[in-house]
């Protein structure tokens, strides 16, 4: 279990130290921001949505460890997905973080994601883990509030 744990530590440090779809994206049509005033994290996302698909998306802001890795393996998980896909892994990513369970995560329907269900033994680092997803899914529902974990 050590080494598992290694790896997903590893995949958090990379995520955090190379984050993937970094930047403003140039051609979005939905975009949502986010902030988690108990640690000062900052997120904006946007999204290119075609045909109920999300074809491209990416984010910037400042952020945690935990959070800056959440966004980044957020927006690969996400991209490609129709809609109605990605609202269902933002329910089941939550889900994980947030509900008492001894099952083990379902990672053929998270895949690398799994990497965050330790984060759950640290209620704090919750709302670092979700910004991102909370995030997302507003743009996804094209709202214009900006998205706090408070």
């Amino acid at each position: 279990m050590d080494d598992l744990q290694d790896l997903y530590q590893q995949l958090i440090l990379d995520h955090n130290k190379s984050p993937r779809n970094l930047g403003k994206l140039e051609d979005y049509n939905r975009q949502a921001q986010g902030y988690n005033p108990l640690c000062g994290d900052k997120l904006q996302v946007f999204l290119h949505v075609e045909d109920g698909i999300v074809k491209d998306i990416s984010f910037e802001g400042s952020g945690c460890a935990i959070s800056t890795a959440s966004a980044s393996l957020m927006t690969q998980s996400v991209k490609g997905k129709t809609v109605e896909q990605a609202r269902a892994t933002f329910e089941s990513f939550h889900q994980m973080l947030t509900e008492d369970s001894d099952n083990e995560s379902d990672e053929s329907a998270l895949g690398k994601l799994v990497v965050f269900s330790g984060v759950c033994k640290y209620p704090a680092r919750v709302k670092c883990a979700t910004l991102a997803w909370h995030t997302v899914n507003a743009a996804l529902s094209d709202s214009v509030k900006p998205v706090s974990t408070e």
